[in-house]
C-alpha cells in the first residue's frame, strides 16, 4: 500500500502561530513532533515510510524534506500551484512509477489527529482489503461524536459486508444545518467525512479521465513532457475530489472510524484535546491564569497572563497576540483576511 499526503495550505485557522510559510500540518501543536510528522508515524508498519508520498507547495517542499528525512526527497512532490485537490491527487498518483499506481494508495490530509493509532490502523488494513478484492473506491467516515454543522457528511447505504460493518455510501451532503445535523446525529444514518480515501491508483486516474477529461489529457501530457509541468499544471481545472470523482461514481463504499479523529480544525478544537486544570484552563508554554476559567492559553515565546477571564482563547507569537472569544474561533480568518487587505503580509 501507498500513502498519499495532501500537505499544502495557506495556515489561516491557526494565526497567528500557523503563517503562509508555516501551516498548521508543520506545526507541533501537541506533544514535540508536528501534525504531519505524526501522521507519518502512526502508518508502520502497515505502511513504511518508503513507501509515503507527499504533495505539498514549493514553498513548503524543503521544510517538509527536513521533517521528513525518513520519506524519499523525491516524494516530496511540489505543486507548480495550488489547484485543488483532483488535479494534486491525479498529478501525484501518476508521478508514482506503473507499480506502484497499480496498488491501493490511501489519501491522508497532512493535519488530522487520531487518538488511538491502532485502531485507525486497522481500519486502514480492512479498507485495503476492501479495494484489493472488488476493485472498490473507498471514502472513510468518523463516527459523530456530536451535531456538528462544520463538516460534511456520508449517507450510510446498504451494508456489504456485516463483519467489517463495510457499508455503500448513498449520498455525500455538504455541511448541514443545525436541525439537519441533529437528526444525522441522532439517526446512527450518517458519518463525518474525514476526507480519507482509498482505491487503486490506476482506477482512480482512470475515474479521473472520466469524468474530469481535461484533467485527465492534462496529466497524460505532462507524464509525456514533464518538463512542461510548470506550464501545463495550471491550466487544469481547479475543482475538489469529492466533486470531480466521489460524488459521480455509480459506487462507492466505507468503512465507520471510531479512533478519537479530530481535523483540528480551530483553537476551540485543539482546546478540546489538551488536559485542563482545576479552573478548566488549557495552556501551553509560559502562561499564568488568575481567577480565570475555560480559557485556552498558548504562548509561544514570552508569557501569557490573564485575569478575571473566562471562555478566551489568548495566543502569543513573537510578533502577534490574538484574543477572542473561545466559541468564535472558526472566525479567526477575518483577522487573517483584514491583514491581507491592509497589505501586512509581514504578518500572513
Amino acid at each position: 500500500m501507498q500513502a498519499l499526503i495532501l500537505a499544502g495550505g495557506s495556515g489561516t485557522r491557526f494565526w497567528p502561530l500557523s503563517r503562509r510559510l508555516r501551516p498548521k500540518q508543520l506545526l507541533a501543536l501537541e506533544g514535540e513532533r508536528s501534525l504531519l510528522q505524526q501522521t507519518v508515524d502512526r502508518l508502520p508498519p502497515i505502511i513504511a515510510p518508503d513507501a509515503v508520498w507527499v504533495c505539498t507547495t514549493e514553498a513548503l517542499a524543503d521544510d517538509i524534506r527536513q521533517q521528513l528525512p525518513e520519506v524519499p526527497a523525491n516524494q516530496i512532490l511540489a505543486e507548480p500551484e495550488g489547484r485543488n485537490t483532483a488535479p494534486a491527487i491525479g498529478w501525484s498518483i501518476r508521478s508514482m512509477p506503473e507499480t506502484n499506481r497499480d496498488e491501493t494508495v490511501v489519501v491522508l490530509p497532512a493535519d488530522h489527529r487520531f487518538a488511538d493509532a491502532a485502531s485507525f490502523r486497522d481500519t486502514l488494513q480492512l479498507a485495503a482489503a476492501a479495494v484489493e478484492q472488488g476493485d472498490r473506491v473507498m471514502a472513510l467516515g468518523v463516527l459523530p461524536r456530536w451535531a456538528e454543522t462544520g463538516y460534511g457528511y456520508l449517507e450510510l447505504g446498504e451494508q456489504l459486508d456485516s463483519q467489517t460493518g463495510l457499508r455503500n455510501v448513498a449520498s455525500f451532503t455538504e455541511k448541514p444545518d443545525a436541525a439537519t445535523a441533529q437528526e444525522y446525529y441522532q439517526g446512527q444514518t450518517h458519518l463525518w467525512n474525514a476526507g480519507i480515501f482509498l482505491f487503486r491508483g490506476s482506477t482512480l486516474l482512470r475515474h479521473l479521465a472520466r469524468f474530469e477529461s481535461e484533467i485527465g489529457r492534462g496529466l497524460e501530457l505532462i507524464a509525456q513532457q514533464p518538463e512542461r509541468t510548470a506550464e501545463i499544471y495550471p491550466t487544469l481545472p481547479s475543482i475538489s475530489i469529492d466533486y470531480a470523482v466521489m460524488e459521480r461514481l455509480e459506487s462507492i463504499a466505507t468503512l465507520p472510524l471510531d479512533c478519537g479523529w479530530s481535523d483540528l480544525g480551530s483553537w476551540e478544537a485543539l482546546a478540546e484535546i489538551l488536559i485542563a486544570n482545576n479552573d478548566g484552563n488549557r495552556t501551553q508554554g509560559d502562561t499564568l491564569a488568575i481567577e480565570a476559567t475555560d480559557n485556552l492559553l498558548y504562548s509561544d515565546e514570552g508569557t501569557v497572563a490573564v485575569l478575571g477571564v473566562e471562555g478566551l482563547v489568548v495566543v502569543r507569537t513573537g510578533d502577534a497576540v490574538l484574543v477572542m472569544p473561545k466559541n468564535r474561533s472558526q472566525e479567526v480568518r477575518r483577522i487573517v483576511t483584514e491583514l491581507r487587505d491592509r497589505q501586512r503580509t509581514d504578518l500572513l
